[in-house]
Order: structure tokens, then sequence, then C-alpha cells
């Protein structure tokens, strides 16, 4: 007996060493599948000089196009755009093959009209058919997941993390090992899914705090494997997508044979590693389980990937294995599976294969892998596929009911280390930003307590400055300003910012600046990234409401839900430190204009290049703070001038703002637009205005007469507050006024149709007398009418004609008259333009399991296009340099 188990460790050690042999034998035909694929794919030239976010977003011409691919070089790009607007068919590969001039239709801005051809004989038919149906094939069809594989092998670290936090919105499964033939390793994504983050609810019926919203990387959950063994008639991806899918609605998240190009035989993709969660509602009626499930989908034959197989077996609860025959090799691979502590499931179709020999191995496998005949299931043509999937669903319910690993996306990249996967986290500017972060961090036991010590500038002494900048402000537009209170106040202003000067930066700023003033471009951009992420986990833990908690709110007035004061209190972000350091140069640079500090005693004046280098990376910069409601106009200028500086004679600029309350979609509308980072607000993320910047080709930069757009976002701070509010809704039509007289073009996003929050009321009515009108449109989301979508722009006039008390309180504070109670009675409104878009709910269904939906996108698309063609016909306000923006700054 002992010589006969000696006997079978050393088959399987030869077995395993022969796959291994031949693996290498592959890698060598994958090198030249993969070189061929980056060049039919036109991404060769991206191998060493990896293809970075900001490219990715950059606008173009094509930015205004709604075309199919033509080229296989068209699909990367095609992805990347379509990714960007959360797309729901952005992993379609199909192509149409480009047309002769005479044959090519012609895209038109309005209702495309139908064409009819006319033939001359039987004999023209025929060849013209034949002809055209010639163009339309594609010569050379891309799978989608090869596809995926050579964009991320092209991509940077961040551009990586971009693509697969934009694929988990649209609900794609994500992938976790990349292969990489042509180096001879694969990658654990763990850096690329650091983005991923997910909200989530649990069992029983929901209570405050019963929604848990966290990294994908971070949370702990039961994780079962689909994998194939040699050739299977069933497809798992359709398999998992079957057990995925609540109810009757389809959710392709892992791409499947059965879909569009599926099909299509794989060049590079195999040995990828794909991950997908189910994730609950809260809702019995609607969950398939009551907790989060993670499922895994290896591509390609466990034979010919037994590295990714293995690091498999150390991580699930449960490994289910499709196939049509058990050889004896994998028999033999299967068996040093022995003493594993993953429960193992065959899905056989027996019919197709060898029915006695299966029967035979897997005998002998019951042992060895603590199977018995329940773990073996069937499915053939004539099996119900709705009751096959129940007993799936019952089998992943019932490991997770007994003691089963439950693993994160950490503990699978550490288990992923120990088997000699590479990790991408793990390069050494990656870990070095880490380690500053978590000194930074590790000080932080008390939210309030650090904001008062170690953010010294901000809070109560920043609060004072506005107010007393403010009063200065307005005695300046006085008719007969009292000099004596004029010079009272200023003298208070350089006393408290000679108080504000006398500080030193603390540690932890100090610690800040220095993660940021890295020469190494890259270590910049992860210590930012760690920095958010970091200050996420140690922020005080809040309940989060669930959606009905914040659509059930009662209004306090005329509809509107009160944001006037925030559900939570504002979490300590990145913003604050570039707040702080905005401060000290406040102080400074006051003081300097004043003659009370020597200009050559200055220590902070580098300060907003340091910003700068942020805001030209993609990072969002706070334009208005959100506490004190009140610009920081030296900071802010001094941002601008550096930027004149740095663009040197591209520097022709747009402003693109939106305004709306919390919760209307505004940032989610504007990061799918454009691909930015703005933070939903949801009612308890950064308060503040935020300004993002957006690089024009040079190549289109003439044509839409600008060489950037400078987005701002209004955040939280339009509250909704009635006029009656006093000096928050002063402030408020204030700020709404300063950045709609920023912009060139103004998106209003709003939630209820007759609910303009009259701040924004109050800043067209104080804009239309200064004559400095923005190219306008709002945008109406999550109608409950979703048909509203297609209806024409003189269909909807009404939505805006209906006068409120809003409307009437507003313009009476104005003292417009009695005429004018709404925005159609406005000079300005001209109904014969589409100012009125409705965008239609992101999602299909209950989220976090519901599909995105296609229509959003496209509406969203549509919205983008329109905003373009205003830019580029000069309907905005005309195009500024920054110059022009800095004097506007002073100005407003």
């Amino acid at each position: 007996m002992a010589s006969s188990g000696h006997s079978d460790l050393g088959e399987v050690t030869s077995e395993i060493k022969a796959s291994e042999r031949r693996t290498a034998v592959a890698i060598a035909e994958e090198r030249s599948r993969l070189q061929e694929m980056l060049f039919l794919l036109g991404l060769e030239a991206y191998q060493t000089q990896k293809l970075s976010l900001q490219d990715a977003l950059q606008i173009s011409s094509d930015s205004m196009k709604n075309w199919a691919p033509q080229t296989p070089k068209d699909l990367p790009w095609n992805f990347l755009r379509k990714l960007q607007a959360l797309n729901a068919e952005a992993r379609n590969t199909t192509m149409v093959l480009d047309l002769p001039l005479d044959t090519r239709p012609v895209e038109k801005e309005s209702q495309m009209e139908e064409e009819i051809i006319y033939w001359d004989t039987a004999e023209d038919i025929s060849a013209d058919i034949y002809s055209f149906s010639e163009l339309q094939t594609p010569d050379t069809p891309v799978n989608p997941l090869d596809l995926l594989c050579a964009l991320l092998l092209s991509s940077d670290s961040f551009l990586q993390q971009e693509i697969v936090s934009k694929m988990s919105l649209c609900q794609f499964a994500l992938p976790l090992i990349l292969p990489d033939p042509e180096n001879h390793y694969h990658t654990f994504l763990l850096w690329a899914m650091r983005g991923a983050v997910r909200t989530w609810g649990s069992q029983p019926p929901r209570v405050v705090g019963s929604f848990r919203e966290d990294s994908m990387v971070l949370s702990r959950a039961p994780a079962f494997a689909f994998v194939r063994m040699e050739v299977s008639s069933n497809s798992k991806s359709q398999l998992l997508n079957d057990v995925l899918s609540p109810g009757h609605r389809q959710q392709d998240c892992f791409w499947h044979r059965d879909l569009n190009l599926g099909t299509n035989p794989r060049e590079i993709a195999d040995g990828l590693v794909e991950i997908s969660w189910f994730l609950p509602s809260g809702r019995e009626d609607l969950d398939i389980f009551p907790e989060p499930m993670a499922f895994l989908n290896l591509r390609g034959d466990i034979g010919s990937h037994w590295l990714q197989f293995k690091l498999l077996t150390e991580i699930s609860s449960a490994i289910f294995i499709l196939t049509d025959n058990i050889s004896k090799k994998e028999y033999k691979l299967l068996s040093s599976m022995k003493g594993s502590a993953t429960k193992y499931y065959f899905i056989l179709s027996p019919y197709r294969g060898k029915r006695n020999t299966n029967l035979r191995f897997l005998n002998r496998l019951i042992p060895v892998l603590k199977m018995d005949h329940s773990h073996v299931l069937v499915k053939v043509s004539s099996t119900d596929s709705v009751g096959f999937v129940r007993r799936v669903r019952a089998i992943v319910a019932h490991v997770t009911r007994s003691p089963c690993r439950r693993v994160s996306v950490e503990d699978m990249a550490n288990a992923a280390r120990k088997l000699g996967v590479k990790v991408d986290e793990d390069c050494e500017e990656c870990q070095w930003a880490k380690d500053r972060m978590e000194r930074i961090t590790r000080k932080i036991k008390d939210l309030d307590a650090y904001r008062r010590d170690e953010l010294r500038l901000q809070g109560e002494p920043w609060r004072k400055v506005a107010q007393v900048e403010k009063e200065l402000c307005q005695i300046q537009w006085a008719s007969d300003p009292p000099e004596k209170y004029r010079a009272e106040l200023r003298h208070r202003l350089l006393e408290l910012r000679m108080q504000q000067n006398d500080h030193d930066p603390s540690w932890g700023v100090q610690e800040f600046i220095s993660g940021i003033s890295s020469p190494s471009l890259g270590e910049k951009q992860y210590f930012l990234k760690w920095m958010e992420w970091g200050l996420g986990r140690v922020a005080q833990p809040r309940p989060r409401p669930s959606p009905e908690m914040i659509f059930t709110l009662r209004p306090k007035h005329c509809g509107a839900v009160d944001f006037s004061e925030p559900f939570w209190p504002e979490p300590l972000g990145v913003e604050h430190f570039l707040r702080e350091m905005g401060q000290f140069y406040e102080a400074e640079s006051c003081l300097v204009e004043a003659g009370k500090l020597p200009a050559g005693q200055r220590r902070f004046a580098h300060f907003p290049g340091l910003a700068l280098e942020l805001l030209l990376k993609g990072f969002p910069l706070e334009l208005i703070d959100g506490n004190t409601l009140s610009p920081a106009s030296r900071w802010v200028t001094g941002l601008l001038k550096e930027l004149h500086a740095r663009l040197e004679r591209r520097s022709r600029l747009v402003v693109l703002s939106a305004l709306g309350m919390p919760g209307t979609g505004k940032s989610t509308l504007l990061n799918t637009m454009f691909g930015l980072r703005f933070v939903p607000g949801k009612g308890r993320g950064p308060r503040g205005a935020f300004m993002q910047l957006i690089k024009v080709a040079e190549s289109f930069s003439q044509d839409l007469g600008c060489d950037h757009i400078l987005v701002i976002d209004s955040g939280g701070l339009i509250a909704g507050v009635r006029t009656e509010a006093g000096e928050r809704f002063e402030r408020e039509a204030s700020l709404a006024t300063l950045i709609m007289g920023l912009s060139n073009v103004t998106v209003v996003s709003l939630a209820e149709t007759r609910n303009i929050p009259p701040a924004i009321l109050h800043a067209f009515l104080r804009l239309e007398k200064t004559g400095h009108m923005p190219n306008y449109q709002f945008v109406y989301q999550n109608l409950h009418d979703v048909s509203a979508l297609g209806s024409k722009p003189r269909e909807r006039r009404h939505l805006l004609d209906q006068p409120s008390d809003v409307g009437r309180a507003t313009v009476q504070m104005e003292k417009q008259g009695d005429g004018i109670q709404t925005l159609a009675d406005l000079a300005f409104w001209d109904p014969e333009k589409q100012h009125i878009w409705h965008i239609p709910g992101l999602w299909h269904g209950v989220p976090p399991m519901a599909a995105v939906n296609l229509a959003y996108s496209e509406a969203i698309f549509e919205l983008k296009r329109c905003l373009l063609e205003n830019i580029r016909n000069g309907l905005s306000n005309q195009n500024k340099n920054i110059q022009q923006l800095i004097e506007l700054v002073r100005r407003l």
C-alpha cells in the first residue's frame, strides 16, 4: 500500500512537471499571439510608455460622435468611451467596416430619416446585396476578453484602476488575475481593484445603519470558484450569470459564449480570473442570498492554468468543476488536492463524454476530495435550467451556513504572493506612498480633536476671517461706504491673518506636503489615492441611511427637502489638508499685500504650484469651502496664475458648471459625461464646490475654440433653503451667482419638476441684470415617468411654466415685480431652444444588483454632445483665457 502511495505521488509529480513543460511551450506561442493582438488593436506603442488616464479622458472630435468602431484599432477607444459613460454595451466588439464615401450614411443632428433605394434590374439587386454583405463582414473579430486583457496590459496603474472601477459600476465581472505570457508572469490586480466601492443592505429589514458601504478589497465574504476541466458542453459563465440574476431579469456580469462574439476564440485571455459579487439589498423578497458572496471564474482549462487553479483552491469555500470528461491526467492533478479545506462539486454532461470512465474516476476522487454523491450534478440539454440554477444556489447557501472560509481581496492577494504570483501593489512607489499615508492616519484617533489640533487654521479662525472679508466686500459696493468702519474691518482682518501666520504647519500637514512634493509623479498619485482611502477608513463610523429614508424625508417648505443642515458630519478628506495649505498661503499673501511681511520672507509661495500639479493630473480641487461657504480668493487666484504660467500658449478656457441640491445626481452626471472624480454627496460627502480640469486634444482645440475645460461641481453648497432663511439663503444665492458668473455653460440638476432651488433662481435674476448669462441646460433626473425621455422641447415647456411660492418669494426679494414668477417669464428664456433634458434613472431594478440603464448612458451622451456643440458654435459666453478668468474671480 505504501509503495502504491509513493507511486501515485510520483506520477502526480511527473504529471505536474509535464504540465509545466507544456505551459512553457504554450507561453512561447502566446508571446507571438500577444504581440499580434497588440498590433491589431494599435496598442503596441503603449508597452513602454503606458496609456494614462489623462490620455483616455481628453476631449477630441470623437467625443461628439456616436459612432461604431470600424477597425480593430478603434476598439480600445470605443471601449474606454463607453465604459466612462457607464454604457452596458461597452464590451461589445462588433465592428462596422468603413464604407466607400458614396455608400456611407450621413449622420444628422435630427432624427434619422429612412432611405428608400430603387433598383433597376434583378441583376443589379443581387450584385449590390452581395457587395454590401462583404462590406459589413469584419475580417478580424476580436473577443471582448482579449480586448480587455490587451488594454489592461497597455495601461498604467491609475487607468487600470479607473477601468475596473467603471466596470464595477456597470455590474461587469472584474479582472482579478491578468495573464501576461509576454513576461512569463501573471499579475494579481489588487491596486486596480481598490477603486471598487459598493453599498449593500442586510437582513432583517432595514433600520438606520443597516446599509454598509465598503471597498470590495477589504470586505470578507465566502468565495465560490467556477472552472472548466478540458471540454464542457455547459457554459460556466452563463451558469454564473443565471445564479447571480434576480428573478426573470438576466444579468450578464460574465461575458459568455451566447453573447455577441462570445464564441470567438480567445487569443490571449486564457488564464484570466474574473470576480463578481452578489450583494443583498436587504429585502428578503428580492435577495437570492442574505449576505455578500464572491464568485470567481477561471477562463481556460485548469490543466493549462494550474497556478491559477491552485490559488482558487486556497481561497474558495467551494469549487464547481464543469466538464464532459474526466481523463487520467486530470484525475491525477485533482488527486494532488488531497487535504484541501475547499469543497468540490462536479457539473457533468455525461452523454457527451465517456460516462463509465467518468464514474470510475469520480468514485476514486470521492474519498480523496471528501465528496459524496450529492457533490456530482448532471446537466444535459433536457435538464430544467431553472431548477438546476435553484439547486446550485441551494448548494452555495448550504456551504455558507456551515463553517467556511471568508476572504477579502487582500486575503486573496496574500495567498497569491505565497504562490509566486506578482501583485501590482507591491511596486516600490506604491508601498512608499502607503507607508507615508499610514504614518499620517495612525495619529488620527478622534476627528474633531485632529481638526482642532492639526488643522489649526480652519474651523473658527477661518470662519472669523471669512465673515470679515464678506463685510469688506459688501461695503466695497456701497454708495457711501463708511471709511472708519472699513478701516476697522481691515485692521481686524490683518490681526486674524497675523494670528494664522504665527502658526507653523502641523506634523501631519508637513508629511502631507512632503507626499505631494515628491519628484516622482507616480509616488504623488499613489500617495493621494492612499490618503483618500486611509482617511475614509479612520473616519468615525456613521450609519448610512437607506434610499427609502432619504426619499421619504418630509419636506419643510414647498416640496424641497431641507438640506441646510447636513445629515452627517463632514468626513475628513484630502481637501482639508489642501484647505490648510490654502489658508497658510492666504494669510501670508494678505500680510505681504498690506506691507506687514517682506516678500522675501515668504515660506508658502510655492503651495499653489504643488496643488496645480494635482489639478493637472485629474485631481479635483476645492473652489469654495463648504464649511464657511466662502471662496479663498487669493488661493484660487494663485492657482489660476500658476495654471496660466504652466499652460502658456494653450490657455484658452471654457468653464462648465453644474448646480443643484445634494442628491440630484449632478456629480454622477459630470463623472459619467467626462470621466471625472467628483465625489457624489449622497447627503454626507464633501460640502464645498470643487473644480477639475479636462484637456482638449490639440487636433480639436481650434475647432472647439478652447484648449481646456474647467468643470465646477457645486457639491453640497445649494441646500435649497428658502428666502426666509436669511443669511444662509443670501450666502447660497451669492455662491450660485459666483459659480454661474464664472461659467460659460451651466447645467442645473433638478429632482422635481417644479422645484428650482430659490438660490439658483436668485442667481439667474442677478445675472440677467448684468447681461452675463451662461448657456444653461436644465436636467431632470430620476423621473418616475421614463417615457418623458422621448418628449420634444415644446412638449416639455409647461414643466417650468408653473409659478411656485418659491419663485414668487425670490422674485419679490429681487424687486422684479409681479409679472415675473418663473424662469419662463425671464427675458433670456427661449422656449424654442432645447434647455430642458430628462435623464432616466441610472439603474434598472433595485440596487445593488440592478443593471445599469442603457437609456441613462445614451441620454448623458446626447447632453454632452449638446454642451460641446454649444461651446463650438459660440452659444456660450465668450470663451476666456486664464487671465480673464482671474480678473472675473476678483470682480465677482
